[in-house]
């Protein structure tokens, strides 16, 4: 039987969860006074005074204590382990100290402050805060109890001020933000608490808010205490005004500072002149951005160098470097769309999807408002057109940009500034310094002729050299000459093939290692060279190859060793585009037609399945289609959770875009139009409109080879919504009315949710409900949780808009239930933010409050930061009617700089209206000391 007595709270017993009835108050207060003290005799004249204190004592107090343990042991009299006895001078209580949860809070802050290790102190603290049921020794009105809940109350608090140390030790700022803010303003005066909502808002993007907070502390202290902030936190007031780069942590939440160059060339050698005019060029500082366009053919060794030079002087760019392959020459893919990359790099800078507007050039302003004044470098690699990297400009002169590109893009020389670095092959010596450092200096001595026809062979090409040094130095047993003899047959072979000199020799090189694989990882090498996108998963080989991923991965290490792939990032390799149009080439002369197809239908189901089980996990408002069985040898990998999903879905977007195409090719409609569908939820999580229309209109095209209606309707209802979320309801009315002639429940159901939300950004809130209405009535009967739940949401938004407050709030509530229920956090935001809304427009303004204050947090915790700044603007509002100017100010500030970094200038310029006109209202600041 399990026993918990319990203090931090109402005075309880539990026996196995049930309550037992311990009797009126005195009865209790006893208890306490003896639990507090379990173990060791509590005198009775102590009992006395602690009992009644200052008040009036009965006529027999010692008597009245004897009643009370008789009560206390007839009461308690079930629980095993229990028993008061007397022993002079008084009674003693005994039970197991861990069954108090008084003591166990004791015992486990103990534990945690001497834990070892943030994680295991992490635990224990949580553990012991969660004791916590309320005011200790609730309803008990005594002198002692009231002294020992202040201690308790100084106690916790200093448990939750350590906790939150580690924690934002350990990065979580941004879970934190809002518990700290809400924090400080019931303890506004202490100063360890405001250095941690200082450092946490620091952390969250909001530096302003940070040292605004710091000025109105410090005004506040020196008004009711006479003093100044201690040191600590007036260091870490300078600390943030110089942008320390120590306050910064990487988190779960938001972006580190980016570090995402490749690995630097391993045995990069030569071209001083070459670096020479690119350090030139980027490590100008004036008024321009500097740019250095690094050009030359394929295989030349651009990225070589880029990468190099970058790895270099990394330190000359503190803020990180963000690195984007634009694949403008890739033969497997189209070239990177501008608006793709520069998703990737907000990703990177820590911009939340719902902070991104939904316009192309709010978006690239964001972008460069994001880096303004950051020390930051940019590589753009293996550009094809100026259009391409234009976008991807920072406006910051202390950034500097490094592109590659087998073009001279004259454009971005006249238009940008930027000064062309052209690349030619290596010098002889050069040449030759590579391959050395790629061999033993005296196998390179021993065989000075072979060496010269070796790298005869090669053209001075970097990229071919290193295949060659890579099969030389596969086979550390075979002399030189005879590589040089076989590399000799090839290219005889070949010559007849090509007549660009140095593109016959490459080939040459890529076939010669081609034949010396093993028939297996030829194999792997053609088929891999046929793949759609830039790169490749080990999983998704593995289903290419019909391989076990264990047997798989063997092969893929032999291509690696012989320079024929690139093993980038721990599970997923690429090709050079040559290398990869060499292997194509392979597989087309070498490999049979039906099993070159059928490798690609394996992988193409890999990516259908996987995505369908990652979809599911997101908890879409589409209903489930359905898929036939993956083709024998397809190995679908299992996504654990949502964020597993949405790993999977970010690293393998290029590559679904990429099957896109290729099923557009070979006529698999069906593979299309899927793959449209199952992208839409992620790209709708993330806010990617644009790129949700790109894979609608793949999908379009698709749909018009499918003869099925509910395909058409499908396609016509995501287009509308689509067109909805870019703002072009003309399009998205036309599609939404194909779709609404459907006879597809399902389809029926978003196609109306999809209406309700286009006619309400309209401002049409009565035809709004009308679509969310019968929307909610097909998700009930479908009974599809996720529907039902954002249906009640919107109806809810939708009736408060309208003034129908009564059935507006019950809509809320309902949706708030469903959204607990389920785990929908962001439904949960959006109905507590609908029931803040409801509450301000009947004037109950200190409820509407605490629903923003709850709805922002929940919010910020779903990453939902679009609706956060409107929900924090209406609490403002709501601040004012309380006549509380001072939290309407902080809080449109906070709604402010949201606004800003979202690029939303009209709710910008309303919200510095408000505050332009509240100056009237605020008190004059305080003098400074």
């Amino acid at each position: 039987m399990t026993v918990e007595f319990r203090l931090l709270g109402q005075v309880e017993v539990r026996l196995d969860g049930e309550p037992i009835d311990v009797g009126y108050a005195q009865l209790k207060a006893v208890l306490a006074l003896l639990l507090v003290e379990v173990n060791h005799v509590v005198a009775v004249d102590r009992l006395v005074d602690r009992v009644w204190g200052d008040r009036r004592l009965p006529q027999r107090p010692r008597g009245a204590i004897q009643r009370s343990i008789t009560l206390l042991r007839a009461a308690l009299a079930p629980v095993p382990g229990f028993a008061i006895t007397w022993q002079q001078p008084g009674y003693r209580l005994t039970a197991e100290p861990g069954s108090v949860d008084l003591h166990r809070f004791h015992r486990l802050i103990a534990d945690a402050r001497t834990a070892g290790d943030d994680p295991r102190a992490v635990a224990l603290f949580g553990e012991a805060l969660e004791l916590w049921r309320g005011e200790p020794f609730a309803g008990l009105d005594i002198p002692w109890l009231t002294e020992c809940r202040t201690s308790l109350f100084q106690q916790r608090q200093a448990a939750e001020l350590e906790l939150t140390d580690i924690r934002l030790r350990q990065g979580d700022h941004a879970e934190l933000l809002p518990g700290l803010a809400e924090r400080t303003r019931d303890d506004p005066l202490d100063e360890r608490l405001a250095a941690q909502l200082m450092l946490a808002l620091y952390r969250n993007g909001r530096a302003a808010h940070a040292l605004e907070h710091y000025q109105r502390f410090r005004t506040r202290l020196a008004e009711e205490t006479g003093t100044d902030p201690g040191p600590p936190l007036r260091r870490l007031h300078h600390r943030i005004l110089a942008t320390d780069p120590a306050l910064t942590v990487p988190s779960p939440t938001t972006a580190p500072v980016p570090r995402q160059l490749p690995a630097a060339p391993r045995s990069f050698t030569g071209r001083a002149a070459a670096l020479a005019d690119v350090n030139a060029t980027l490590t100008e500082r004036g008024r321009a951005v500097p740019v250095a366009v690094v050009t030359g053919s394929g295989g030349i060794g651009k990225t070589w160098l880029s990468l190099h030079w970058a790895h270099e002087h990394a330190e000359a760019f503190p803020d990180g470097q963000l690195y984007v392959n634009l694949r403008g020459f890739d033969p497997g893919s189209e070239p990177l769309p501008a608006a793709t990359a520069l998703r990737g790099f907000l990703d990177a800078l820590g911009v939340a999807v719902e902070a991104t507007p939904p316009e192309w050039e709010a978006q690239i302003g964001l972008y460069r408002s994001v880096v303004a004044g950051k020390r930051l470098l940019i590589v753009l690699d293996n550009a094809r057109a100026t259009d391409q990297i234009v976008p991807l400009l920072p406006g910051s002169p202390t950034c500097a940009v490094l592109v590659t590109s087998r073009h001279r893009l004259d454009g971005l020389v006249t238009s940008h500034g930027a000064r062309a670095v052209a690349l030619d092959v290596l010098t002889g010596t050069e040449a030759r310094q590579l391959l050395v450092g790629h061999l033993h200096r005296h196998r390179i001595a021993a065989e000075p002729d072979a060496v010269t026809e070796l790298l005869g062979y090669c053209a001075d090409l970097p990229l071919a050299i290193g295949i060659v040094a890579a099969r030389a130095g596969h086979h550390p047993g075979f002399p030189l000459s005879a590589l040089a003899a076989e590399l000799r047959d090839q290219a005889g072979r070949l010559a007849a093939l090509d007549t660009a000199d140095a593109d016959v020799n490459l080939r040459a090189v890529l076939s010669w290692s081609y034949r010396a694989l093993s028939p297996e990882a030829a194999t792997a090498f053609g088929l891999l060279g046929l793949a759609a996108g830039p790169d490749i998963s080990l999983p998704a080989a593995a289903s290419l190859l019909a391989r076990p991923a264990t047997g798989t991965l063997g092969l893929l290490r032999e291509l690696e060793h012989a320079s024929l792939v690139q093993q980038y990032d721990p599970g997923r390799i690429r090709m050079h585009d040559l290398v990869r149009l060499a292997a194509a080439q392979h597989a087309e002369q070498d490999l049979p037609e039906p099993d070159r197809t059928a490798a690609l239908r394996r992988l193409a189901d890999f990516y259908l399945h996987t995505a369908h089980a990652g979809d599911r996990l997101l908890q879409p408002l589409l209903p489930p289609i359905r898929l036939a069985e993956p083709h024998t040898g397809c190995q679908v990998v299992p996504l654990a959770d949502q964020a597993a999903a949405l790993a999977w879905f970010t690293a393998e977007h290029p590559n679904l875009l990429a099957l896109q195409r290729l099923a557009a090719a070979r006529g698999w409609a069906a593979v299309g139009w899927q793959l449209a569908w199952l992208q839409t939820t992620f790209l709708y999580r993330r806010g990617r409109f644009h790129a949700a229309l790109d894979a609608w209109k793949a999908g379009q095209e698709a749909a018009k080879e499918l003869d099925d209606p509910a395909v058409h309707a499908g396609t016509h209802q995501l287009l509308g919504a689509i067109f909805t979320e870019l703002g072009q309801h003309t399009e998205a009315g036309h599609h939404l009315a194909l779709a609404e002639r459907s006879g597809d429940l399902p389809a029926q159901a978003y196609t109306h949710h999809a209406l309700g939300w286009s006619w309400s950004l309209r401002g049409a809130d009565r035809r709004a409900l009308e679509h969310a209405t019968e929307s909610l009535r097909l998700y009930r009967a479908l009974g599809l949780p996720a529907g039902e739940t954002r249906e009640l949401t919107v109806s809810g938004w939708y009736r408060a808009r309208l003034g129908d407050f009564a059935e507006a709030g019950a809509h809320a509530e309902a949706a708030l239930v469903l959204a607990r229920r389920h785990g929908f956090r962001e439904d949960e935001g959006l109905a507590t933010g609908i029931l803040g809304f409801l509450a301000q427009h009947t004037g109950r303004y200190r409820d509407a409050v605490n629903h923003y204050r709850d709805a922002a947090g929940v919010l910020l915790e779903a990453g939902n930061t679009y609706f956060e700044g409107t929900v924090l603007e209406f609490a403002g509002q709501t601040y004012l009617a309380l006549d509380e100017p001072e939290a309407a100010h902080r809080t449109w500030q906070e709604a402010l700089e949201l606004y800003r970094v979202q690029a939303r200038t009209a709710d910008a310029d309303r919200v510095r209206r408000y505050l332009a006109d509240l100056g009237e209202w605020l008190p004059a600041p305080a003098p400074t000391r």
